[in-house]
């Protein structure tokens, strides 16, 4: 599996990382994204939503758990597992049609409280917050070769 590091310095520049990626994938794309509260997965997911050409303001999904939003060339649905205790639960809302999705890319924040029902060939993204700098996030990359 592929694998990259990249250093964003600024909120612009995990955005515009996501905006990247929004741009490059086909439908029926997974995309896992892992980090700690505060690391930068609801902006990257506001930058992905760029590149899709979605006008709606994407927010975090915490409490609604699954955000859809037309786009172009496709839709975004957006996950948020957060508050699921166990993959069941996952799959009590229904969310296992959101893990091939047919029409649109599917992007699921705390990915790691559903890890045994996620798709082998998914995009993993771990986003970690420099300890000594809060803008600044290191992103590790799987499954697709990236340059910003």
């Amino acid at each position: 599996m592929t694998q990259e590091n990249l250093a964003l310095s600024s909120v612009d520049e995990t955005k515009a990382f996501g905006e990247k990626i929004g741009q490059k994938l086909p439908s029926g794309s997974v995309i896992a994204l892992y980090g700690n509260l505060g690391a930068g997965k609801t902006t990257f997911a506001q930058g992905f939503a760029i590149g899709l050409q979605i006008q709606e303001h994407v927010g975090s999904p915490t409490f609604k758990l699954v955000g859809e939003y037309e786009g172009n060339p496709h839709k975004l649905y957006h996950i948020d597992c957060y508050r699921l205790d166990k993959p069941a639960d996952f799959i009590a809302i229904g969310g296992d049609e959101y893990l091939h999705p047919e029409d649109g890319v599917t992007l699921i924040e705390w990915a790691d409280k559903i890890e045994p029902l996620l798709p082998k060939n998914l995009i993993r993204i771990t986003l970690k917050r420099d300890p000594e700098n809060a803008n600044k996030r290191d992103a590790e990359i799987q499954g697709i070769a990236f340059k910003l």
